[in-house]
């Protein structure tokens, strides 16, 4: 049976500060989508920024994902009205919104993710139960969580402000791009940018706002854990699969015979 309204139950667990963890699809496949969401995962960033696949494949990601529990958010190109309104009417959970650069793009954000904004009204789509129960748009709205990316100097000397708009759940670092911004080379281990990046951690807990990153290892995600981050992520589709892929092909070939071990991928 359709529930009457969308479940605001993720979002309120969002801004309570509960901890939840999470990871990136970038490689396009609703297969993998679903895999990734039945092993535990809080929530997925179905990524359209830097990922493979368009919107319809971020259709069929978002359906793969809805009967495991988990929630599917996606990540848009840029701060563009249609861009969000598309993303939303095929049920995404959520958006998260990069290259925010100032207070007022984060405003512009919360206004494209919302029904009582600048988001186009229509009640023929996955976000309204295909117009099968009565909703207001403001029931619709109250469940989408509106994710902002805290990845350039700007936005960090900003972040005490977009933190304050409401609508805004949660600020997420991008730490590879923050430190590129900063000029701190070396990853989100290094701990000049750790340190600029618990900037973002306080400015998120003073305005009951939840503080999110993606890392790339677990010993990274423990670590912003320790500094105040909740919406934690690690890795994404492509990233485990490389990895594990690699470390499965080097184990079968340390087990050759060592007269026959080549150079990997050797050319004649």
């Amino acid at each position: 049976m359709l529930s009457a309204t969308p479940s605001t139950a993720f979002r309120t667990r969002v801004l309570a500060g509960e901890m939840l963890v999470g990871s990136f699809v970038n490689l396009g496949s609703a297969l993998t989508a679903e895999i990734m969401a039945i092993c535990g995962f809080d929530w997925l960033v179905v990524d359209l920024e830097h990922g493979a696949g368009g919107e319809q494949e971020a259709l069929a990601q978002i359906q793969a994902v809805a009967h495991t529990g988990a929630e599917a958010l996606v990540r848009v190109e840029a701060v563009e009205r249609p861009r969000f309104g598309r993303v939303l009417d095929l049920g995404a959970a959520g958006v998260v919104v990069p290259r925010i650069r100032s207070v007022d793009d984060a405003r512009r954000a919360v206004d494209s993710s919302r029904y009582s904004g600048s988001r186009g009204l229509a009640g023929y789509n996955r976000a309204w139960r295909w117009g099968l129960t009565a909703q207001e748009p403001s029931e619709v709205d109250a469940a989408i969580v509106c994710a902002v990316q805290i990845e350039t100097a700007e936005a960090l000397s900003a972040a005490d402000e977009i933190a304050a708009v409401d609508g805004v759940d949660v600020l997420f670092v991008g730490p590879r791009d923050l430190g590129f911004a900063l000029g701190i080379r070396g990853g989100p281990e290094v701990p000049a940018l750790k340190q600029r990046i618990a900037e973002v951690a306080q400015a998120a807990s003073a305005h009951g706002k939840a503080a999110g990153i993606l890392v790339g290892t677990l010993e990274q995600a423990a670590d912003y854990r320790d500094l105040g981050f909740s919406f934690l992520g690690c890795s994404s589709d492509s990233g485990l699969l490389a990895g594990e892929s690699r470390r499965v092909a080097e184990g079968l070939r340390a087990l050759k015979p060592e007269a026959e071990v080549v150079p990997l991928h050797a050319k004649e």
